[in-house]
């Protein structure tokens, strides 16, 4: 068998069975769809701070992105990283051809490079030429911390993969090569899973022949070791079952990604179950070689100091449809229970990210509650939305706590009553927002 580090995309090698496997993320599966002719054996590990946007330093969320140009590699895994998070903060994608290109005030503006460290390179020349053309980049180690040094304070990290678990490697098998040897397949990915659990256990004793393999520094190898989470048979088999419950699944991530890219890059696609073989990963765990092994994958704190509050990730408003001037859920929209589960998978794609509900409700009755009690009146209405504005977050809460088994502490609420208006459609502002807190 021979192995080889390369960057090159080479699906068309892989289709043709010119190559036997390849490596990529999952993302991509959903991209390339019906067209690719390959089996997905194994989880090698979930990217863990490689990944980066770099933003401006007035920018403080995702939703600030809106109606600017952000530089990103295509079909990469920062194309995905940046339009996951676009698309959670309720943010459409307009794909320009060039920087001169005027962009969409409504949307969140790409612009492509050939990789991610032109992406990096990019940004950075243009803050230090004060054209302030590019509000962001997105792009991967070592150059988004070149970037900022080089920044002079202009550029800041808004978020990395450290702790949002949705950039997974998965190993690829050209289809033919999988059907005709079940058994190297086996064999595969047994030797992966071990060499996993080396690495893992024994970092520092494998540190020379990871080195050799992508002729790296012992101490450019031990950086790099610590952005990836190496996958285990238990992490594994939870990944594509979809029972891991503090990181993305497969079927999770594909599907994220068919929304995030849309129809009209992503025409018709294909179940995710098409793609997957787990024979080799069932044939290894009956054989108990890993029974030792638990699932162990857990937030990274970064140690800020006590009482330093962050802004959060990004914010999108939910519309929950509740029975009339109550905080009772009507159990007759289907949508209630869809967008409990958005929020569900915020929390289950970053391990210690925190959400805070933000109940409000509608404010077209003020100037009528004016007209029949003057300011005192308006006074006292306005407390019983705030209260019933913090009873349906309150709600919502609770059926995360009772239906998804949510921990309390990843949870608060707030009632904002009618203040805080979306705009001037009443049933606009018959929403929760949900802010969305992670650990970087």
């Amino acid at each position: 068998m021979r192995l080889t580090v390369s960057e090159e995309e080479s699906w068309s090698a892989l289709n043709s069975g010119k190559l036997a496997g390849s490596v990529t993320t999952a993302d991509v599966l959903a991209v390339y769809g019906r067209q690719f002719r390959v089996k997905v054996p194994a989880q090698i590990g979930f990217s863990r701070g490689a990944d980066g946007i770099l933003v401006r330093s007035e920018i403080k969320r995702v939703n600030d992105l809106k109606g600017k140009l952000v530089v990103a590699a295509q079909f990469t895994e920062t194309d995905f990283f940046i339009r996951y998070l676009a698309q959670e903060a309720g943010l459409g994608i307009t794909s320009l051809n060039s920087l001169d290109a005027p962009p969409n005030p409504a949307t969140l503006n790409l612009v492509y490079t050939d990789d991610g460290f032109a992406a990096g390179d990019l940004f950075l020349a243009d803050l230090q030429s004060g054209k302030g053309r590019l509000a962001g980049a997105v792009t991967w180690e070592p150059k988004t911390s070149e970037v900022m040094a080089a920044s002079g304070g202009k550029a800041r990290l808004l978020v990395s993969n450290r702790n949002l678990l949705i950039v997974a490697d998965i190993l690829v098998l050209n289809q033919g090569f999988a059907e005709q040897h079940p058994r190297l397949v086996a064999g595969l990915v047994r030797g992966l899973l071990e060499g996993n659990r080396l690495v893992r256990d024994h970092p520092e004793s494998q540190l020379a022949v990871v080195a050799q393999a992508f002729k790296w520094s012992p101490e450019q190898t031990r950086n790099d070791r610590a952005k990836v989470h190496l996958a285990n048979l238990p992490e594994n088999l939870a990944f594509f079952n979809g029972s891991i419950d503090a990181a993305g699944s497969f079927g999770g991530i594909y599907q994220s990604a068919v929304y995030a890219y849309g129809t009209g890059l992503i025409r018709d696609p294909v179940d995710p179950a098409r793609f997957i073989d787990l024979a080799a990963l069932t044939a290894a765990d009956a054989t108990g070689q890993f029974r030792d092994q638990t699932i162990a994958i857990a937030p990274i704190k970064t140690g800020s100091p006590a009482g330093v509050e962050n802004d959060p990730l990004l914010s999108k408003d939910i519309r929950f449809f509740f029975q009339p001037n109550s905080a009772v859920l009507d159990q007759g929209q289907s949508e209630n229970l869809k967008n409990l589960a958005a929020i569900k998978e915020l929390l289950t794609v970053s391990p210690g990210s925190t959400i805070l509900l933000r109940g409000h409700v509608d404010n077209s009755l003020v100037e009528e509650f004016r007209r029949k009690g003057g300011e005192a009146f308006v006074r006292q209405m306005s407390l019983k939305a705030v209260e019933l504005s913090r009873d349906r977050a309150g709600a919502i809460q609770r059926l995360l706590l009772e239906r998804y088994s949510v921990q309390r502490a990843r949870t608060e609420i707030v009632g904002r009553g009618w203040d805080e208006p979306a705009g001037g459609d009443p049933e606009q502002n018959r929403r929760v927002e949900v802010q969305w807190f992670t650990l970087e």
